[in-house]
């Protein structure tokens, strides 16, 4: 089985000073979200546990994070650890950013990343080693989850989220590219697996789109998600087919963490019952956290993966918030 590198993007806004400099930007409620930086679960560790019991084809993980972040437990000295800071792959104009369609569009630029890497979330688990077989084809080339759900072109720019209007400007690019109209499905949460000579060329392809993305120091309606656009344009190019919709069932298991117990029970009980390869825990939480919950997910997580990566130096597990 050949190596193969694994890049995470993560952010942890407890760090001081990014909160502050995060509010010194923001002229958009929507961009003070904290479900998008806040990492109360140490989901990142658990995920990185799982990479350790699961990808025994792993080469390396590349961290990509904003300077001077790296999660306390982390042995960045470890061969198999490769700290990224943002201004180590993205222009100087760019930064401080705060999107993460601009962090994605530079993954591929990542020093030494192997050709084809699988791209994690930092609230992403690999359940199953035989996760990475779902996402190869039979010949060899990317397979791509895509889920039923199409996107739609109808939102209300006032008060759609900037998330559905960047896929959607996603979707009219690819049909202004490819032709076969808007609509395109969704591609499912969970992980993905990249290749840089493609990344490359939809950059290429997309130059201005992706130029208006990389400016954007928040998400914007006239961005575009790379991780949507990439599996698409793999597709369109021949280099990617789309996997059959079972397999792709069998990969996803996305839970929202949502603040209410009962709620995040049942969805953490059909996961262990189900069993999927690949596990998303999306932070739903709001402003408030419930301290039940996050105990609940934390205890969760340990069940599933208590034992440290190799990776790890002793650290405590933060206190719940």
């Amino acid at each position: 089985m050949d190596q193969m590198d694994i890049v995470y993007t993560w952010v942890d806004d407890s760090f001081p000073g990014y909160l502050e400099e995060l509010n010194r930007y923001a002229d958009d409620p929507r961009d003070l979200n904290p479900n998008r930086t806040r990492d109360n679960l140490d989901l990142i560790r658990y995920s990185m546990r799982s990479v350790a019991r699961n990808c025994p084809w792993l080469r390396r993980i590349h961290l990509v994070t904003c300077r001077p972040q790296v999660p306390p437990w982390l042995d960045v000295d470890h061969p198999k650890i490769n700290l990224v800071h943002h201004d180590r792959i993205i222009a100087p104009a760019n930064l401080p950013t705060y999107n993460s369609f601009c962090i994605v569009s530079h993954l591929h630029r990542i020093p030494d990343v192997t050709e084809r890497f699988a791209y994690l979330e930092d609230d992403m688990l690999v359940m199953s080693p035989d996760w990475r077989d779902a996402m190869v084809a039979a010949d060899g080339r990317m397979q791509v989850h895509l889920s039923k759900r199409r996107v739609r072109q109808d939102h209300d720019p006032a008060k759609a989220s900037p998330w559905n209007l960047a896929l959607a400007t996603a979707d009219r690019a690819l049909a202004a590219r490819f032709g076969g109209g808007t609509g395109r499905r969704h591609v499912i949460h969970g992980p993905q697996l990249w290749e840089v000579p493609v990344a490359k060329a939809m950059c290429a392809d997309f130059a201005q789109a992706i130029a208006t993305t990389r400016r954007s120091r928040f998400r914007a309606p006239d961005n575009v998600p790379p991780e949507f656009l990439l599996q698409h344009y793999a597709v369109e190019t021949g280099h990617a087919v789309v996997a059959p919709d079972r397999l792709s069932n069998a990969v996803e298991g996305y839970v929202s963490i949502e603040n209410f117990a009962p709620i995040t029970r049942w969805e953490l009980w059909k996961l262990t019952r189900r069993k999927p390869l690949t596990v998303t825990l999306n932070d739903s939480f709001g402003q408030r956290p419930n301290p039940r919950v996050v105990a609940m997910v934390r205890r969760q997580l340990a069940l599933w993966f208590p034992d440290p990566a190799p990776w790890e130096k002793p650290a405590p597990l933060r206190a719940p918030a």
